[in-house]
């Protein structure tokens, strides 16, 4: 990594640890800063703050007292997920004190170049396809998965060498927290209403989105989607390259034409021989072609990777086949769009669907479309008799309620043929029953996997 002095005997507030807030208080400490980390948690149930503790760091748990600003820090390292409301938060704005969030650490002591994904959905997907193609492909260095997809990316920095790439999930939290933070190539993936309890309007989280490339020069490549108007409006505003997909239309970049994948006019694949199902991985299929063939990645070796790509754990991933039964866990659907857009990758008349979860208040009319021609659909947690209503109205044939996930299963195999698919896509949150969707999606395994004894 490279050893920066401008954090030496400097005052930092790490605010909030988790992965991120702990790299990046250690990196800060290793750096020479005179670092101070807040935390929510009781210090007694908080490991992390009792190993920074045992580093020399200082440590404040169990509340955000304000008067930790009577300090003079020159800098706050926040945790992505603390909304910019906080009062500890409000309180460093009005005193004028800069806020990073640890990805902008990762840029400033990185000595490979980046690529940056974000977007709505698709982002994780995108960047494993992204990573894998580079793998591929690559005859010097590693592509290293970082940010928002798990890996503190301050931490990946610190391991990665100059030939290496450092290939980084994005969220609109940690863009909010930019300074100098530049990619070689950026993605946006999507841009659909989101995360407003936290931005407040649809326009900053596209503002946050938009980030990525605000540092971005004539020498970079911004990937887009072009099927979206709104970035085909942003793109007016870069200063980078633009490189656009799309799944509907011809354009300068990656596109589908005829059920076939192209960049440029260089034929790659059939769309239907992608590993994972669906338009919404056609998509995120372009974005990591468009990036592939940016980074001089050979056609065989871009469709040998997407061929043989199996999802991420948790997003439309494949499960496995029973009996000529195929399962595929798509537990991260926590909301209607997404459970839409795995809808749309299969067969409804050989298809069984696992939903329900959390009641948040909101209806599911706007799901009736997706679900007309299913085979069966099991419904479970507290918003199970509202996505039955739902079934109904869309006129699904066989409508059964379940306890949980893993119940679901069981009735799920009961009721098909061979040749049949079940589809665990909540629409739902899991914290009605689960402490989150990875756990209902590894609850959905264990259960699949039951059928095999």
């Amino acid at each position: 990594m490279k050893q920066i002095s401008e954090y030496q005997n400097k005052k930092v507030l790490v605010l909030g640890l988790a992965k991120s807030g702990f790299s990046a208080a250690k990196l800060l400490h290793d750096l020479g800063a005179l670092v101070t980390v807040n935390d929510g948690k009781p210090f007694e149930e908080n490991p992390e703050a009792q190993d920074l503790l045992a580093l020399g760091i200082k440590v404040v748990t169990g509340s955000h007292p304000i008067e930790l600003l009577d300090e003079d820090f020159a800098l706050m390292v926040k945790n992505p997920g603390i909304p910019y409301s906080q009062p500890l938060v409000k309180k460093a704005i009005e005193k004028g004190l800069p806020i990073i969030t640890e990805v902008e650490l990762a840029y400033q002591i990185a000595e490979c170049p980046l690529i940056g994904i974000t977007g709505t959905n698709g982002k994780t997907t995108t960047t494993t396809m992204i990573g894998e193609i580079l793998n591929a492909g690559m005859t010097q260095g590693k592509a290293l998965l970082a940010g928002n997809i798990g890996y503190p990316a301050s931490t990946v920095a610190q391991n990665a060498q100059k030939n290496d790439v450092m290939v980084t999930e994005l969220s609109s939290f940690q863009l909010m927290g930019i300074q100098t933070f530049h990619p070689e190539v950026a993605v946006i993936t999507n841009i659909f209403s989101a995360h407003l309890d936290y931005h407040g309007s649809q326009a900053e989280y596209e503002k946050a989105k938009w980030h990525i490339q605000e540092n971005m020069t004539a020498a970079d490549y911004l990937v887009l989607n072009w099927d979206q108007k709104v970035l085909q409006d942003m793109a007016a505003t870069t200063k980078a390259q633009i490189v656009p997909f799309s799944s509907t239309q011809i354009v300068p970049g990656a596109y589908q034409k005829d059920g076939q994948l192209y960049f440029h006019d260089e034929f790659i694949m059939a769309a239907d021989t992608l590993g994972v199902p669906g338009n919404h991985n056609v998509e995120n299929a372009l974005a990591a072609i468009a990036v592939a063939k940016l980074r001089n990645i050979s056609n065989d070796n871009i469709k040998t990777t997407l061929q043989s790509f199996s999802g991420v754990p948790h997003r439309t991933q494949f499960v496995g086949t029973i009996n000529e039964r195929r399962f595929f866990n798509d537990s991260k659907a926590t909301n209607i769009l997404a459970t839409e857009m795995a809808l749309s990758g299969f067969d409804h008349e050989k298809l069984i669907l696992l939903a329900g979860g959390l009641d948040r208040g909101n209806g599911f009319d706007e799901l009736v479309p997706s679900l007309n021609g299913l085979k069966a659909i099991i419904v479970f947690g507290q918003t199970k008799d509202k996505l039955a209503q739902a079934a109904r109205d869309a006129k699904v044939p066989i409508i059964e309620f379940s306890e949980n996930a893993e119940t679901a299963v069981v009735q799920a195999y009961a009721l098909s043929a061979a040749g049949d698919t079940i589809l665990l896509s909540p629409a739902n949150a899991s914290w009605d029953q689960y402490k989150n969707f990875e756990i209902r999606g590894e609850r959905f395994i264990t259960a699949v996997n039951a059928l095999k004894k």
